[in-house]
């Protein structure tokens, strides 16, 4: 069930990205079960991994001035190290707050 992510490896994401990023708003939500169908490299609970796809929102001024792809590289390279231990992959709303009160 997709919803609000609350487990271990979603609140080291939290963490590291309101250090790193100072967000006004940050949602996280665990999309892993909708992709436990992954046969190379099993995912989901039922596989015996969890927290392994996450749906990102973030608004921060750390935003300001980067194009999409720029905010796209810098969140997976704060989060370099969950990729090595199993977080497979992100969909990415990043915006500055001028951008979401436009």
């Amino acid at each position: 069930m997709v919803g609000i992510a609350t487990g271990p490896r979603a609140q080291r994401v939290k963490a590291l990205l309101e250090e790193k990023l100072s967000p006004i708003h940050i949602e996280i939500i665990d999309e892993s079960d909708r992709h436990a169908h992954h046969v190379a490299r099993p995912r989901g609970p039922k596989e015996g991994a969890s927290e392994t796809h996450f749906r990102l929102t973030v608004v921060s001024d750390a935003f300001d001035g980067l194009s999409r792809v720029a905010r796209s590289r810098l969140v997976h390279k704060y989060l370099d190290a969950e990729f090595g231990d199993g977080l497979h992959a992100l969909a990415l709303t990043l915006n500055t707050p001028a951008e979401v009160a436009a």
